[in-house]
């Protein structure tokens, strides 16, 4: 959410800098119409002490001249005739030998060492022309030729770096006031697709009318609807699902006491049709049992009772038993442990959820291959791992995130040879996700696919 935040405030500083540069352009243009108009100035201002300086040179020869000069603070000035030749000039002007201008109708601006002079043509009271000269100082540029640039630079400053500093202050006020609903919003969908259903977004106090203020409030409140109704709808469907298992319990029950009386009074050929029953309740019976187990893992939230376990005992404890039943398929079943692993947790709930996990590796291994359990520790996330890999047929990716759900099975799993309700994985992940794991499966190079089980260690 940090980079929505600056995404959006970048957006409007920069638009909102952008209306500023742009509404000064238009200002300057329409102070400054064409390019010529500071240039006039420029030129009615040199005239204007052209003629001061012809008319104290008329009044007082030299001596005034160089009073007018004195008072104006020019770099250096001079009068010259038409041809050139120097009548009065200041001491700054002394570098003008030699430097005559071309035109002598207009004001004429040439580079003279480090200065810049300009030749402004005047006229005397008795009808003689001369050449006003004006040095600009060296260290200043006022004299150099204007250009757009300067005008646009100098009307801007400081009147932009300030109106880009408030207006950066209101777009961050605006963009946090902004963005802060979305936080909140954020948060609550990621805790309700982590499976937390009581998530709520946080709401303000709604005003007296009982309408929202502002669109914000009403997704909210929205939001907040839809997860109440999700929560609502998820309870029922795990009430019935609970209900309707422990109803079946009992005529599943008296189901199997009416096979037997059935077997003892039955012909011996309905013996086979009677086993297909057995069967049959059995299986329906497991069914039920895992239905049970995964609907009380729905609704437990509670880690008080958890424990320091080592999870290197809990497998040893799983391998024989696993291995036993490997040898049916036939396969095996092998133990790496390349680290010692002790997390919270509790015994039983990790041992029905491993043990799901390796039964189904046995399941769906290649006869004669072999299945690993493997105690290691994770090094992207520095967890504990409990890795079960086989080498079956594999699992397309694009099934791979939805095998945990419960009654998902792969279509090449929907065999009377491999069996199987789907409920195996859902409980294990149901069961790591109470320990504050996660699960994950992937796709083996060689082939077959491995179930990863990551536990936070225990310090």
């Amino acid at each position: 959410m940090r980079g929505l935040f600056f995404k959006i405030f970048a957006i409007f500083w920069l638009a909102q800098s952008m209306i500023y540069i742009i509404s000064t352009a238009l200002i300057v243009s329409q102070r400054f119409p064409n390019h010529n108009t500071v240039g006039d100035a420029l030129d009615s201002h040199f005239h204007n002490d052209a003629r001061l300086a012809l008319d104290a040179y008329e009044a007082g020869g030299c001596i005034g001249f160089n009073n007018n000069a004195a008072r104006n603070e020019p770099a250096g000035a001079a009068l010259l005739r038409l041809d050139g030749e120097p009548l009065c000039q200041t001491p700054g002007a002394d570098s003008l030998q030699g430097v005559h201008p071309h035109s002598p109708h207009r004001i004429e601006g040439r580079a003279l060492d480090k200065s810049y002079v300009w030749f402004i043509p005047a006229m005397a009271s008795n009808g003689v022309s001369y050449w006003y000269a004006w040095f600009q100082p060296p260290s200043t540029s006022t004299a150099r030729p204007p250009t757009p640039w300067h005008d646009i630079l100098h009307f801007a400053f400081p009147q932009i770096p300030v109106a880009l500093a408030v207006g950066g202050l209101t777009t961050f006020v605006l963009v946090l006031l902004f963005t802060r609903p979305l936080v909140r919003l954020r948060k609550a969908a990621r805790e309700l697709a982590g499976g937390n259903l009581s998530a709520r977004v946080e709401q303000v106090a709604p005003p007296a009318s009982g309408k929202h203020a502002d669109e914000f409030q009403g997704l909210a409140h929205d939001f907040n609807h839809m997860a109440e109704r999700l929560e609502s709808l998820v309870a029922a469907q795990r009430l019935l699902l609970r209900d309707v298992s422990h109803e079946l319990r009992s005529p599943l029950a008296r189901l199997s006491v009416a096979l037997e009386l059935a077997r003892d009074d039955s012909a011996p050929e309905l013996e086979e049709h009677l086993g297909r029953i057995e069967r049959e309740t059995e299986r329906l019976n497991l069914l039920i049992g895992q239905l049970l187990t995964l609907s009380s893992l729905e609704a437990t939230e509670r880690t008080s009772t958890f424990e320091t376990l080592s999870l290197n005992e809990l497998c040893e404890q799983i391998l024989p038993d696993a291995d036993y039943e490997a040898q049916q398929r036939p396969c095996s079943v092998v133990l790496e442990q390349e680290k010692t692993a002790t997390i919270r947790g509790d015994w039983e709930l990790l041992h029905r959820a491993i043990e799901n996990v390796v039964r189904n590796a046995i399941r769906y291994t290649a006869a004669g291959s072999q299945v690993t359990i493997r105690l290691a520790q994770d090094v992207q996330s520095a967890m504990v791992m409990v890795e079960v890999s086989d080498h079956g047929p594999g699992i397309p990716e694009a099934e791979l995130e939805h095998i945990f759900r419960p009654f998902y099975r792969v279509d090449m799993a929907r065999s009377t040879s491999t069996g199987g309700f789907g409920v195996g994985l859902a409980i294990t992940e149901r069961a790591v996700r109470l320990h504050g794991g996660t699960l994950k499966a992937i796709n083996r190079v060689g082939g077959g696919t491995s179930i990863q089980m990551l536990f936070p260690a225990e310090c």
